[in-house]
């Protein structure tokens, strides 16, 4: 099996998708994507460059994975890092923006002069620091109008929508009506912000519970072995356990661990969790772990 690391998915729609154009390629048998990860695994004969590129054409990223455990480990702890970065810059701003745009009317908080009489560069100010957020944030307009383009909405084109829609009506309102007019209007650049951000906490939280759910995956598959102890014409050879075929016999010693799913042929002992029994099995499935 030949594994990739996936870009782009946020939701199980996009793991599905991916899925679906993966398993159309020549020579694919069988496709697995996960979004806890962000990988996917691919059995097969067909290219790894058909595999990257029909990914590619439905609107996401993939890349071989060379060295997986570190690969998944380093991607994980880049997502949390930089959504911790963005997450934190966006509250920043958006306390700033709600000070402008609210503080003054619901609290009474002091502002200038200068800007208390002009409502249009109240409005200014405003739509720079949602302008500010956006950019901090662009990645969910990227992702979201991606898969628009390519016919697949995710949640990030709904994130897109609302906030631009929001934006969008304040810079109309902005300029046209309270710059020629004068008069106060409602503006929504708070409303775009803010759904930008609230968005990024949680993002943020999936991050951070994906790694703790990796990390613990990630343990359980440490506990199984990595090599069998093979028995051919009744000599005994240790081999690693992808080695092990279907009607090959295999010896578990006392304190070991059943390597792979078999038929006990031979002996008689107690299956624990932990102590696994001093006994000899058929294998009947090559890969899957006891």
């Amino acid at each position: 099996m030949e594994r990739f690391n996936v870009t782009g998915m946020s939701c199980a729609a996009c793991s599905a998708r991916v899925e679906k154009a993966v398993a159309k390629v020549p020579g694919v048998s069988s496709v697995s994507v996960s979004l806890l990860t962000n990988s996917m695994g691919v059995e097969g004969g067909a290219l790894s460059k058909d595999i990257i590129a029909a990914v590619e054409a439905a609107g996401y990223g993939a890349s071989v994975i060379r060295r997986e455990d570190a690969a998944d480990a380093e991607m994980l702890e880049t997502d949390e890092k930089q959504l911790r970065r963005r997450l934190i810059s966006s509250i920043g701003f958006l306390l700033v923006l709600m000070y402008f745009s609210m503080g003054h009317m619901m609290w009474g908080w002091p502002i200038p002069e200068a800007l208390a009489e002009s409502h249009f560069m109240m409005g200014i100010i405003q739509m720079a620091l949602t302008i500010i957020i956006m950019v901090i944030n662009r990645k969910f307009f990227i992702s979201g109008f991606k898969s628009i383009i390519h016919g697949a909405p995710n949640m990030d084109a709904l994130v897109a929508l609302g906030a631009g829609a929001s934006f969008c009506w304040s810079v109309f309102v902005l300029f046209g009506r309270i710059l020629p007019r004068g008069t106060m209007e409602d503006l929504y650049f708070e409303s775009a912000a803010m759904i930008l951000t609230l968005i990024t906490v949680g993002k943020m939280l999936e991050a951070r519970s994906k790694g703790k759910t990796t990390d613990a995956l990630k343990s359980l598959m440490e506990l199984a072995p990595k090599t069998a102890i093979l028995i051919t014409d009744g000599v005994e050879r240790e081999v690693p356990v992808e080695e092990i075929k279907e009607g090959d016999m295999f010896a578990v010693r006392p304190g070991g661990r059943v390597p792979v799913d078999g038929i006990v042929t031979e002996g008689t002992s107690l299956l624990t969790s932990r102590c696994l029994p001093a006994k000899a099995y058929r294998s009947t499935k090559r890969r899957d772990a006891e």
